[in-house]
């Protein structure tokens, strides 16, 4: 017997009608009939026997019901199982992801997705843009979350936001405690440099270029959260992105958007051919829902 047949065969047998394992298939009468004539002709045997309107078992039947109610509840396990997969989220997600996430986004993301979705395990890994790839390849992350992110064969990307880059500055340092400020307000003010950043560097250093900007940067760093600190520390201003600068205001430092903005995207790069898991795809639209 098939299962289309088992299926038909069951709920003959319990609801006693043609009529009535339709509706309870939630298919066509007709179509029930089909299938029963097509499950007898291939047993080569009756299983049900028309009286007075109604189906009663045969006695082949009768002793087939047993084994078929078995394997009827294991294909109720099964699909109920399927459907708790979809329900219920279980499973892992291991993100890769720029540092500057780490201050203020993600712990608020993954706090919202776990209030949610507590059975699902997550994995965080801090990389830079040049890691991302092999990390892929290796399989050690499901998606990676980085900010304007060059191309690279074989991984997709997917816009999760826009954003800004911000200026943030010692109090002390400009007390009328600008809300926006231009590149060329900032050539009297110690700069902070993170010029090896990566592709927010490099939209800085084009942008000084554009508009003939010379600072004095005396201190270089490579990471967004030192930069910060160090404005902390009265030791000049720096240009990070939105994330760094709201994940770490401080009673000294306040913190001014560029006029005009530099934007830059965040984005989410996984495999092209390996898709990702539902847990990990209904993370990526919780963020980018929030992040909007």
């Amino acid at each position: 017997m098939r299962l289309r047949h088992i299926e038909v065969f069951h709920a003959i047998y319990v609801t006693g009608s043609i009529t009535n394992a339709a509706n309870f298939l939630h298919v066509s009468q007709p179509s029930v009939s089909k299938v029963l004539a097509h499950a007898e002709m291939q047993l080569g045997y009756a299983l049900f026997d028309r009286i007075k309107g109604r189906l009663i078992p045969t006695q082949e039947a009768q002793m087939l019901f047993s084994e078929v109610d078995k394997v009827y509840k294991q294909i109720r396990s099964v699909r109920s199982a399927a459907l708790n997969l979809k329900t219920f989220k279980t499973g892992n997600i291991n993100i890769g992801l720029t540092p500057a996430l780490g201050f203020d986004l993600m712990p608020q993301a993954i706090a919202h997705y776990h209030r949610q979705c507590p059975q699902v395990n997550i994995s965080l890994q801090t990389m830079h843009n040049d890691e991302v790839q092999q990390a892929l390849i290796e399989h050690r992350i499901d998606f990676a979350l980085m900010f304007s992110p060059p191309p690279h064969p074989g991984i997709k990307q997917q816009f999760i936001a826009q954003s800004q880059l911000m200026i943030m500055y010692p109090i002390n340092s400009l007390p009328h405690l600008p809300t926006s400020l231009s590149f060329k307000e900032l050539e009297a003010q110690p700069m902070i440099g993170i010029w090896d950043s990566g592709p927010l560097g490099d939209l800085v250093l084009s942008r000084l270029s554009e508009e003939e900007v010379l600072v004095k940067s005396t201190i270089k760093v490579q990471t967004y959260f030192l930069a910060a600190r160090l404005v902390e520390q009265q030791m000049g201003i720096c240009v990070v992105d939105e994330y760094t600068a709201r994940g770490n205001l401080g009673k000294n430092v306040a913190v001014a958007t560029i006029s005009p903005p530099l934007t830059f995207e965040l984005k989410a790069l996984h495999l092209e051919d390996r898709a990702l898991s539902h847990v990990a795809t209904d993370f990526l639209a919780q963020l980018a829902s929030s992040s909007s």
